[in-house]
C-alpha cells in the first residue's frame, strides 16, 4: 500500500504505518473482556459486528484497531468505491495476527460503487466511517438513522453544508443513546489529557497566543491511467481536490488546531489568511494549496497561529505551541516559566497508543450501555479548518457566523463514475485554483 504522504516525523505515524506496525502492537494489546450490564449492548451471541466504509489505509487501521478493542467482535462487511482497495484491505487484515481469525466478510458481503456504504451499515452494529471527508455527512447520517454505533475519521466534512449534517446527526446519536467517537486521537492520549490539563489550571498563566506547524513533503499523486473517467481520477487523488478532501487545514493540521481549541475551550471566531501553491504546478496537481499560513481569533482576543506546508525538501515542523502570560510550553519541552525553568515534563506518564485507546473506549462504552459522542466538538474542530481555508482562498476575513452558516457546497449534484466533478482541468490539464480577492466562499 502507497504511503499517504511523504511524512517522515513521528508525529505523523500511527495508523498509516498499521501493516509495519501491527503486529507488535496486537501482540501488546489489552483486550476488552467486560460483562453485558443492564441495558448494554447485546445480540444473540453477544457478538459486535463491525462493517468498514472506506478501505484506504485509514480504513485499514481503523479495522486493526476496532478488531483489537474487544474480545468478541468481528468485520462482517467492507465497502469502498474501488473493488481493488478493499481487495487490499481484506487480504491485508486476513494476514494480521489474531485479527485475521475475526475478518468474516463474505463475497457477498463486499460492496463496492458510491452506494455501497448502505448495504454494509445494514450488516452491522459499530461502522467504521473512514471515506474521503466529502462523503462523511451522508454515510454518518444512514449510519445513525440506522441505530448504528460509529467511529469515524476526521475531518467530518468538506463544506459548511455538511458540518449542519453532521451536528444534526450527532444530536440524533444523543437521542438514541448511540456511540460516536472520532478520530481526533490526541484528546484520548493520557500525556496530552494532562497537558492539556495543566496549561487549563494555569500552569504558565493566560494563554495569549499559540501557533500550530503541520509541515511535511508533498501529498502522494498517482498517475492519470488510460481510460479514467474524470470521477475516478480525482478519487483516486482524493487529497489533491478541496471538494473531497477539504484542504490541509481540514486534513492535517486539525490535529494541532483541536488542541488549541481544547485548552482554549472555545473555538474562533474569525480568520484570516493567505496560501498558494509554490510546488505544485503543471497538469493533474488538482485545485489545493501547497502551503497555508492563517491567524484565527478567539473571542477573548488571542490568536491562534496555523503554519502549514507540503512541499519536499523543506523544513518540517509538527504540533502546537503555547505561550503563556507566565510561560509557554508544548509537547516537546512541556511547560517552562519565562525564564526557561522546567514547571513539568511529560516523562513519567504512561504512554498508550491513543489510536488504540479511542476504539477501546468506544467498545467500553458500547458494552455498558453508556454512550460517549464526539460529534459537536469533532465538528466545530472541523468546521474551524474550513474557515481558516475560505480566509486563505478568498483573501478575506471570515466570521465564524458567517462559513458556518454558508450555503455553498462543494460537492458534485450526483455521485457516479460518469458524473461531473465540481472542479474541471482546462485543456492544458491545468485545474483552476482559487484566487484570493476573486474566490467566493460564502
Amino acid at each position: 500500500m502507497k504511503s499517504d504522504t511523504n511524512m517522515t516525523n513521528s508525529y505523523a505515524s500511527g495508523r498509516r504505518q498499521f501493516i509495519k506496525a501491527s503486529s507488535a502492537a496486537l501482540g501488546g494489546t489489552l483486550l476488552y473482556q467486560l460483562p453485558v450490564e443492564s441495558g448494554a449492548y447485546a445480540t444473540g451471541d453477544d457478538t459486535l459486528k463491525i462493517a468498514l466504509i472506506g478501505c484506504g489505509k485509514r480504513g485499514a487501521g481503523a479495522a486493526v484497531q476496532a478488531l483489537s478493542a474487544d474480545e468478541n467482535v468481528k468485520l462482517v462487511a467492507m465497502a469502498d468505491a474501488f473493488r481493488d482497495r478493499l481487495d487490499e484491505t481484506y487480504g491485508n487484515l486476513k494476514k494480521i495476527g489474531n485479527v485475521k481469525e475475526k475478518v468474516e466478510v463474505p463475497e457477498e458481503h463486499k460492496f463496492v460503487g458510491f452506494d455501497a456504504y448502505k448495504d454494509a451499515i445494514a450488516l452491522a452494529d459499530v461502522v467504521l466511517l473512514a471515506t474521503p471527508p466529502a462523503f462523511r455527512p451522508m454515510h454518518f447520517e444512514q449510519a445513525i438513522n440506522a441505530g448504528k454505533h460509529v467511529f469515524m475519521e476526521k475531518p467530518l466534512a468538506s463544506d459548511a453544508p455538511g458540518i449542519r449534517k453532521i451536528l444534526a446527526a450527532g444530536k440524533e446519536a444523543k437521542k438514541k443513546n448511540l456511540s460516536v467517537v472520532v478520530g481526533l486521537q490526541n484528546r484520548y492520549d493520557p500525556v496530552y489529557q494532562e497537558f492539556v490539563g495543566r496549561l487549563k489550571d494555569g500552569a504558565i498563566g493566560e494563554i495569549i497566543s499559540s501557533t500550530c506547524y503541520y509541515m511535511i513533503g508533498h501529498v502522494t499523486l498517482l498517475p492519470r491511467q488510460a481510460g479514467q473517467s474524470e470521477m475516478e481520477y480525482q478519487m483516486r487523488n482524493w487529497r489533491y481536490f478541496c471538494w473531497l478532501w477539504a484542504g490541509s487545514p481540514a486534513g492535517l493540521q486539525i490535529h494541532n488546531t483541536d488542541v488549541v481549541n481544547w485548552v482554549k475551550g472555545a473555538y474562533p471566531v474569525k480568520a484570516q489568511g493567505v496560501g498558494g501553491r509554490a510546488a505544485y504546478q503543471g497538469p493533474d496537481k488538482g485545485d489545493i494549496f501547497d502551503h497555508f499560513y492563517i491567524e484565527y481569533e478567539y473571542a477573548d482576543g488571542s490568536k491562534l497561529h496555523s503554519q502549514i506546508r507540503t512541499i519536499d525538501g523543506t523544513y518540517n515542523q509538527g504540533g502546537s505551541f503555547f505561550q503563556g502570560t507566565k510561560g509557554s510550553g508544548d509537547m516537546k519541552k512541556g511547560l517552562v516559566d519565562m525564564q526557561g525553568k522546567s514547571l513539568w515534563r511529560t516523562r513519567g506518564i504512561k504512554e498508550i497508543n491513543p489510536y488504540q485507546q479511542e476504539h477501546d473506549e468506544l467498545f467500553a462504552a458500547i458494552r455498558k450501555g453508556k454512550s460517549i459522542n464526539d460529534t459537536e466538538w469533532a465538528a466545530k474542530s472541523s468546521m474551524m479548518t474550513i474557515m481558516g481555508r475560505m480566509a486563505a482562498h478568498s483573501g478575506q476575513m471570515i466570521q465564524w457566523e458567517d462559513a458556518i452558516n454558508s450555503e455553498l457546497s462543494l460537492l458534485p449534484e450526483r455521485f457516479a463514475w460518469d458524473a461531473e466533478p465540481p472542479v474541471l482541468p482546462g485543456p492544458d490539464g491545468n485545474y483552476p485554483i482559487p484566487i484570493p480577492g476573486q474566490t467566493q466562499v460564502l
